[in-house]
């Protein structure tokens, strides 16, 4: 944008001029830069910190941000005035704010403010533990489904979009390399009125457009986008979500591969985005590690549908520790509809399966993250493997191309170790923790069952005089 730096191709040389330029509104638009009004700019407030009336400014700087900038419409919080906020340590906290420094020159040209959002939503995240992982999927584990997608251009989707960090991943790939954002047409869908605006508030500030919907809303009872077909969907759902509305969906024409259990929307998550794939569109998604080997009420039977339908490309079992609302493991799914496009093998028959769980270094006591070697180790052999290029080979323990055959002589269980190779490890399918859930799912259900039929069959004596 318009600068003082006489290096720079936006550099004005007049000051006046430049100053009229940098103060236009729409030159920030042409540019997709985000618009701030001077009443609401940091100075402004900062200088009026010390003020009784700091509530009000700062809510009537949110008023003015919307009212530049229509997607956000809404969306601020406005409160600041309201008497029961400290007004003295509201200033305080401004003050505290201006005090911290932006970086370096170079530092200054980069995407300085969406980095600053994007580490306090990890960090808020963190704090949350459990409840901040319903907005937040850690960096590694979105560049990694981003690496392996590619989506240079197209229609991409999102139908539990957290806070958008899958779309800002997307955005940055495009643009490393040699594409313009705007190849992009952003999708999405978030039920979390709170985590919806902030997922408005995270592609507004980086410029990015995207139709996340005009509210929040539940993708499975209220599905926004019911006649999108995505060339990419990326996503990270709920992890064994119980209530998801499943006994108001019966029969529901995304259920081709089988009803979900009504008390996990694994599988409804995985046949809704199916459902919203192009003809040639492929999606990487995240699950839990119990999908790869369930037989739990239909689940089974579900995955050896979409296995026969020959839609499962790849399966990445993860280390643990990578999440904030879980220590357990967890799988990325890549489903392809089309494994033989013209741009790669012909890969009609096979799936790639891909054993991580060895790989990522602690960052503290709990946490784990995937280094930049082994992001790109990872990404490196499915593309070997999907285009033929690269003289992919099998390598044991870590990565093995089986055929539907092998698939099925291992009853349809997607478990990498199964097919990679173990070593001397001592491998669990399914975690403790996910196999003491499902077991107790089992056995509330059927406690639940035994119930409805002791009273069907006590109403039934009683109908007949007994």
């Amino acid at each position: 944008m318009w600068t003082s730096d006489p290096e720079s191709e936006y550099y004005i040389k007049e000051p006046q001029s430049r100053y009229t330029v940098m103060e236009d509104r729409d030159e920030y638009v042409a540019e997709n830069i985000f618009w701030v009004p001077k009443e609401a700019r940091w100075k402004y407030l900062q200088g009026r910190a010390k003020q009784p009336e700091i509530g009000q400014i700062i809510d009537n700087a949110m008023l003015a941000i919307e009212r530049e900038n229509p997607v956000l419409k809404g969306v601020l919080s406005k409160d600041y005035a309201r008497p029961t906020l400290n007004k003295q340590r509201l200033g305080q906290l401004i003050d505290l704010i201006g005090t911290i420094g932006l970086g370096d020159k170079e530092s200054r040209t980069k995407d300085i403010l969406g980095r600053v959002y994007e580490y306090f939503l990890g960090r808020f995240a963190e704090a949350e533990g459990k409840r901040g992982g319903q907005f937040y999927t850690p960096r590694s584990v979105v560049e990694l489904l981003v690496r392996m997608l590619e989506p240079y251009r197209g229609r991409i989707y999102d139908p539990c979009c957290g806070s958008g960090g899958m779309f800002v991943q997307s955005e940055k790939f495009v643009e490393a390399h040699g594409g313009k954002r705007f190849d992009l047409a952003i999708y999405g869908q978030e039920s979390n009125p709170t985590t919806w605006r902030l997922c408005k508030m995270n592609l507004a500030i980086r410029g990015i457009e995207g139709n996340i919907g005009p509210h929040n809303s539940d993708s499975f009872l209220n599905d926004l986008h019911p006649d999108l077909k995505a060339d990419f969907i990326l996503a990270n759902p709920p992890f064994n979500m119980k209530a998801w509305g499943g006994e108001q969906l019966a029969e529901d024409v995304r259920w081709v591969y089988g009803q979900p259990p009504k008390n996990n929307a694994n599988y409804a998550w995985v046949q809704h985005m199916i459902h919203h794939l192009a003809p040639d569109g492929r999606a990487g998604f995240v699950l839990a590690n119990g999908s790869m080997s369930t037989t739990f009420s239909g689940e089974g039977d579900i995955r050896k549908g979409i296995i026969e339908s020959d839609l499962v490309d790849c399966m990445v079992a993860l280390p643990g520790q990578l999440f904030y609302t879980t220590q357990i493991p967890v799988c990325l799914w890549f489903v392809d509809r089309n494994k033989a496009s013209g741009d790669e093998r012909d890969r009609r028959g096979e799936t790639l399966f891909i054993d991580a769980r060895q790989m990522g270094e602690l960052i503290d006591r709990v946490h784990r993250e995937l280094s930049e070697d082994e992001l790109a180790k990872i990404a490196n052999i499915y593309h070997a493997w999907r285009t033929g290029d690269d003289g992919y080979e099998d390598e044991p323990g870590f990565c093995k191309s089986a055929t539907h055959e092998e698939i099925r002589t291992h009853d349809y269980v997607l478990t990498p170790g199964r097919y990679v190779g173990l070593g001397n490890l001592d491998y669990d399918d399914e975690p403790f923790e996910e196999k003491m859930e499902r077991l107790t799912d089992q056995l509330a259900t059927q406690m639940n069952e035994s119930a409805r039929l002791n009273e069907e069959i006590k109403n039934n004596l009683e109908r007949l005089g007994y």
